[in-house]
This record gives C-alpha cells, structure tokens and sequence, in this order.
C-alpha cells in the first residue's frame, strides 16, 4: 500500500519532519540507520524515501507515486533500488558483494543508487566487514538505508558511519482510537493491539478469521489448565491443527503471555488494564496464586526461546503445556 509523507507522519511525525527538512534542503546523508520496534514504519519511510530521491515529478518533497521511477520502486524491479534481505537467518557475505557488484555496473538508467538492508542486525560478521568497507567508500550518488529492530547488533563501525534514525512504537490509546473509526471489535483490537504497533497489521489480524479463532482457542486452553486433565487433549484435537506453523505458534504463545499477565492484573486489583477486558469473570474465577503466574510467564518465555532455537515446536508446546499444568 502507498503511503505518503503526511500519512507516514500520523505514525512517526518526528520521523518524518526530520527527513522531509532534508530532503527539501538536499541535504541527504550517504547512510541511514532506520531503528525501532517491528511494525514501526521503517520498510515504508525507506520506499518513501527511495521515491523522494528519485521521483522524476516530484512536489516540493513528496514523490507523485505515478511517473515511471515510483512505479517501478513500488513494484520492487527499479535498477538503481537494490534490497537486500536475510538468506535463511542471515545475510551472508556474498550477498553483500552482489549488491556492490550491481551498483559497479555503469549505464544505469539514473545517477542516484539507493540499496536497502532489511534486519541488517543479520548481517554475518564477515557480511557486516564487506559492507563496512563499502560504506568507508561512499559515493555522492549512492544512499544506504540500513533497518533494524536490534541496533545493538550492529558494528560500532557501521553505526558511526550511519544518521541514526529512531522509530517510536505508536502509543496502544492512537491505535484503539484509529480502529474505533474503522468499526472493529474492541475485543479483537485489544489484543491485535498488543501484538504489533502496525496499524495495518492491527487492521489485517482483525480482519482475519483464523486471528479470532486464534483469541478463542487461546482462552480455551486457559479453562482445559485449569481443569488439568483436559488440556493435553485440548492441544492435540485443537491447538496444533491451528497454529500448524511456527510464526502463529509464536502468535498463540504471546497471546498466552498476555492471558498470564491478566491473570497477574486480576491478583493485583487492576483488572482496568486487562487485555481480555471480556474475560474479567473467567480469570477471577481462577485459583491462580502469583506465584503460579509468574512462573507460567517465565515458562512461556523460554517455549518462544526455545522455538527460536529450531527446537521442535510440538514437542515444546507439550512440554510448555505439562509445566503450566504442575503450576
């Protein structure tokens, strides 16, 4: 979906100010470091940014999203905007050096080159060497946009030679309040809301039959814990046939977490700040001491670390489930 600068403002305006002021006084770095949580804004401001440069009808800073340079931006197959993204779980070395094999080439169709490094905190140690000597070399016609949502990951080296530029989650009340014009579920924007700072992803989870099936299988299994001795079978005839792959399983687990934590919110008298506000009755209806709770939550923690890991996953949610059955 296009985004304009004033639409990118409504989520990062300190953001987009900064980068607008630059744009309108040339004076563009030779790298960007676009850090900040998931869902932030980050891969839009790039592609807007990308347009910016190299818009051939551009209105004082915003791109016209129609001439040939927008397109062909938009649709991912302009030769002067090169993507690198990870391979697997990293970006490896050689993909590095493709990227400066393609910018070596002559005869491209503008003199403005931008290449964009998505999760650049993936980069290799010998990838993030490459690029190191690349960026100590740069060229006046050639703009990197480095994203992250680890910073902390990246080269000392790199972050020094980069305008570090850094993306705020957007407030959960601005993202109730946009989900109320759009008519959603209050139940279901809650949580969505919870999960990411994306609006448009806020927008997508809600409008997704399988994410409210999600919510509903994720309060079941909370009533099959409590009663102990169905909750194995809950998850073999319903939770794995749902959460089949390792994303939505990571999805139910945080929805889990946020069911602990009400639970926490309950103990401590401020169901105000329930997630699952239409639960209220359910969880103070559980016998669960703040002991139980917390060391559910730290369970959880370590099933997500876990999975990561590439451990099996079914067999961790087992695991997960015999422990947050013992308490």
């Amino acid at each position: 979906m296009t985004k304009t600068w004033e639409q990118l403002s409504l989520i990062q305006p300190i953001v987009v100010k900064m980068l607008m002021n630059s744009i309108a006084k040339e004076r563009i770095s030779h790298a960007y470091l676009l850090e900040g949580p998931k869902g932030t804004g980050k891969i839009e401001t790039a592609m807007q940014m990308a347009k910016s440069f190299l818009c051939l009808q551009r209105n004082g800073v915003e791109p016209c999203h129609t001439c040939t340079n927008c397109r062909r931006i938009h649709s991912g197959n302009h030769p002067n905007v090169y993507t690198v993204t990870p391979d697997g779980l990293s970006i490896k070395k050689q993909q590095i050096h493709e990227l400066q094999e393609e910018f070596s080439k002559t005869g491209l169709e503008a003199t403005k080159k931008i290449y964009i490094i998505e999760h650049a905190d993936k980069m290799t140690p010998n990838a993030a060497n490459t690029l190191l000597k690349f960026l100590e070399e740069p060229s006046s016609d050639t703009t990197a946009i480095l994203l992250t949502e680890q910073s902390h990951q990246i080269l000392s080296t790199i972050l020094s030679r980069c305008q570090i530029v850094t993306f705020r989650s957007l407030p959960k009340d601005a993202l109730i309040n946009r989900l109320q014009k759009e008519e959603v579920s209050i139940s279901l924007g809650n949580l969505a809301a919870e999960l990411t700072n994306s609006f448009d992803e806020v927008l997508s989870f809600c409008s997704d039959e399988w994410f409210a099936q999600a919510r509903t299988l994720v309060i079941k299994l909370c009533e099959a814990l409590e009663k102990d001795t169905t909750s194995l079978f809950f998850v073999q005839e319903k939770w794995i046939k749902h959460f089949g792959e390792k994303e939505q399983l990571q999805l139910g687990l945080d929805m889990l977490l946020l069911i602990y934590k009400d639970l926490l919110y309950v103990q401590l008298g401020e169901e105000d700040r329930l997630v699952f506000q239409d639960q209220k009755g359910l969880f103070q209806s559980f016998s669960y001491s703040q002991k139980r709770i917390v060391s559910a939550l730290f369970n959880i923690l370590e099933a997500k670390n876990r999975i990561n890991a590439n451990v099996n996953a079914q067999l961790v949610f087992e695991q997960l489930v015999l422990r947050l059955q013992e308490g």
